[in-house]
């Protein structure tokens, strides 16, 4: 299983992401551009030294990050069709969150085997990217016993 984040804009989020990554032992793909430099304070801070821990592939853009992708694509999305409980996760998935602000394009949407979204309650849009990426990756390690030992 692997975390994939498309085009992130917000430092502290990625550095969150990397520290959860680095202590589930989860692989990351950043599919740039990136709305900040990859040596930003506020992803150092955000990861703290659990981020050095963490396996991390940059790709320059969406078909870089497609030719070296090994598995399924599941797109967290507000607009999922699948809702998180009835989703089924399988090992080689690939959990893939958009940028905070303008989420994916139409492209990458559609390459997506799997769109899901967190169910809540009505009036509430969206959870942090990190936090909803931590709520998925809890069900998909449950149901696929990838949890670390």
């Amino acid at each position: 299983m692997r975390i994939a984040l498309f085009q992130p804009d917000i430092a502290g989020n990625v550095g969150t992401i990397l520290r959860m990554a680095a202590c589930f032992g989860l692989p990351v793909d950043i599919i740039e551009p990136c709305g900040f430099p990859f040596s930003d304070r506020r992803l150092k801070r955000a990861g703290m030294d659990y981020a050095a821990a963490a396996e991390v592939a940059r790709h320059a853009d969406w078909n870089a990050f497609l030719d070296s992708s090994p598995g399924r694509l599941v797109l967290l999305t507000v607009s999922g069709g699948t809702a998180l409980p009835d989703a089924a996760f399988t090992p080689d998935d690939v959990i893939l969150a958009g940028s905070e602000t303008s989420g994916v394009t139409r492209e990458v949407h559609d390459a997506a085997a799997m769109q899901i979204r967190i169910p809540m309650r009505e009036g509430f849009r969206s959870l942090n990217v990190a936090i909803a990426l931590g709520i998925a990756l809890g069900e998909a390690m449950r149901q696929t016993g990838e949890w670390p030992e």
